[in-house]
């Protein structure tokens, strides 16, 4: 397991943010084993560790220079807020702390004067936007309901903007709140389902840039004018769009999302006019792009499949991309394999992408499908530190690794996302028998030894695939997946049963339809030996889901083995948990296969 090993332990970095003087950066790095904040000069150099919690943090850098500190415990995404000085080992000062509530999604007016959050402590359920004037601490409360996070604060500090997702699924709405006055301003009204992304404020505040798939399939860009509240369309393009700006919006991130694959582009924040395309590394996925206060260096994190995310610098006056961080590694990524991207037809005529991972030599392979989680997400050709670390160890020890986007995944326009809702849920299990066929048809590929592995909704689709597929699976694994839809949403964390429920099926009228969607009512049918992983404080899927399908599977005399995590929640924090679990995951994989 030692090579295992060495790819969990593949370390990552992101940025969050430049220092006022856009001297250094604020860095997330998992180097100390968790998520801590690091400083790093934008010359380069070695990372200075700030934080040294036994939890994972996150933080934003604050027009003083301090930061704004995150943090939860064990898992259970309360997150709660603190100030701190930006120098090693500070002492947190404690700014909104109340542990039995969420305070999520953070943000700072330009001037600093100004703090917007989102919470659910007025009931538990619902979220409302705090505006809170840092240095008297007088706050105003917005009560919007449902479930939002703020987005932006516009230049002048007045507008608050946010994000409510709508009853339907894929559908959501930005709202902006006068923090003066306390007017709300909905400024997406639209027909149908649409999505929109976080707002980019053109100077004076007057109006800002944004994503929406209103009235079309994919995210294209808009502007929006606050004088006559009105929406034009402004850019498109074949592929989901995003955008970001500087501080002085003289320049606009524009950034596509083609096949999975990133592209950046620079252009003129008016004219949308191309000034250049940024340079990445090779094709893979970049994110997390802040640029820095006076507009001159943007910096963004890379992934590929062969690599973890890193933290890159680009100037935008002179089209130079170099890699600020190097992060540990015991082992040389560029022998890493990537995969080839097909279109596999399934039932009805619709086309699954499909990234597939082959090892070297004829074969025939074993072949591991993953599925991605979500089930509004998609997997995209990046190095996951629990997923990817897997996937090239697999590779390296002669399994194929196929890794689809079966319907309902994002990334593809609106209409595919909803290929899946409520009662077309089973539908999307069909595609992963398609994939089956298509993965057995290929000389190279043993589908007699198909195993199926995904986390969260990804768990669910293993569960179900052995449930109604069972001829067709040798085992499965399985992270914090669902058993059973409708005691799912019956013990999920208040806030989230809504958000849910317009994906699923609601509790009030569609019972029914959940239990014949669920793994839990074809129990007996399962004969697959299973692998679960879950931690205890998971406020998404609720621990009972894995240890009631562990218990019926026993008593069946199935074989199901079940760790879990007392310290973690819905992901795999910590770095010693992660080894374990997939160091237990590869054993069983390959006790049951052999």
């Amino acid at each position: 397991m030692g090579e295992l090993r060495a790819l969990l332990e593949m370390r990552q970095a992101w940025p969050l943010g430049f220092a006022p003087d856009g001297a250094s950066l604020l860095i997330a790095s998992d180097v100390p084993g968790t998520r801590q904040l690091h400083r790093l000069s934008v010359a380069g150099g070695e990372l200075e560790q700030l934080t040294f919690f036994s939890e994972p943090v996150d933080g934003l850098v604050l027009p003083d220079g301090r930061i704004l500190l995150v943090t939860d415990e064990g898992g259970n995404e309360r997150g709660q807020l603190y100030l701190l000085d930006p120098e090693p080992h500070a002492e947190p000062e404690p700014l909104v702390v109340d542990p039995r509530f969420i305070h999520a999604t953070p943000r700072v007016s330009r001037d600093g004067a100004l703090l917007a959050y989102a919470t659910n402590r007025r009931n538990g359920v619902d979220f409302d936007v705090v505006a809170r004037r840092l240095e008297s601490g007088e706050e105003r409360v917005f009560e919007l309901g449902g479930w939002l996070g703020v987005l932006s604060i516009s230049p002048d500090g007045r507008w608050i903007a946010v994000d409510r997702i709508g009853e339907a699924a894929g559908d959501s709405d930005v709202f902006l709140l006068d923090s003066e006055s306390g007017e709300v301003v909905h400024a997406t009204p639209h027909e149908g389902s649409a999505e929109f992304g976080a707002p980019a404020w053109l100077p004076g505040s007057s109006a800002f840039l944004a994503a929406t798939s209103a009235g079309r399939d994919t995210l294209a860009l808009g502007r929006y004018e606050l004088a006559t509240r009105e929406w034009q369309l402004v850019h498109e393009a074949p592929w989901d769009l995003e955008c970001a700006i500087d501080a002085a919006g003289a320049t606009l991130l524009v950034g596509a999302n083609e096949d999975g694959y990133s592209r950046l582009e620079l252009r003129d924040p008016e004219t949308l006019e191309l000034r250049r395309e940024v340079p990445l590394p090779e094709p893979g996925v970049a994110e997390h792009a802040v640029f820095s206060p006076d507009g001159t260096l943007l910096a963004f994190s890379f992934s590929s499949v062969r690599e973890p995310h890193d933290v890159h610098l680009h100037e935008c006056s002179t089209g130079v991309t170099r890699r600020l961080t190097m992060s540990p590694r015991d082992l040389d990524a560029a022998r890493h394999v990537t995969p080839t991207l097909h279109r596999v037809e399934s039932f009805d005529g619709e086309t699954v992408p499909v990234f597939l991972f082959e090892p070297e030599g004829e074969g025939p392979f074993p072949v591991v499908v993953t599925v991605h989680g979500g089930p509004e997400s998609q997997w995209r050709p990046w190095y996951s530190q629990g997923f990817g670390a897997f996937t090239q160890f697999l590779v390296a020890r002669g399994y194929a690794v196929a890794a689809p986007n079966v319907r309902g995944s994002s990334g593809y326009g609106k209409r595919f996302e909803h290929l899946d809702d409520v009662a077309l849920r089973l539908d999307s299990v069909r595609d992963l028998a398609e994939v089956h066929a298509w993965l057995s048809a290929r000389p190279e590929i043993d589908g007699s030894r198909a195993v199926v592995y995904g986390r969260s909704y990804g768990g669910y689709m293993v569960l179900a695939a052995l449930a109604f597929q069972p001829e067709l699976w040798a085992a499965g694994i399985e992270f914090v997946g669902i058993s059973n839809l409708e005691t799912f949403l019956e013990n999920t964390s208040e806030y989230r049963r809504g958000a849910r429920e317009r994906e699923y099926g609601s509790l009030a009228t569609d019972r029914e339809l959940l239990r014949g969607a669920s793994p839990a009512s074809r129990v007996d049918a399962i004969r697959a030996p299973l692998f679960i992983e879950h931690g205890r404080n998971d406020p998404r899927v609720p621990v009972s889901e894995s240890e009631a399908l562990h218990r019926a599977l026993r008593e069946r005399g199935v074989r199901c083995e079940l760790v879990i995590y007392e310290d973690e929640g819905h992901t795999i924090e910590k770095l010693g948990n992660r080894v374990d679990a997939f160091e237990r995951a590869v054993a069983f994989l390959e006790d049951v296969l052999t």
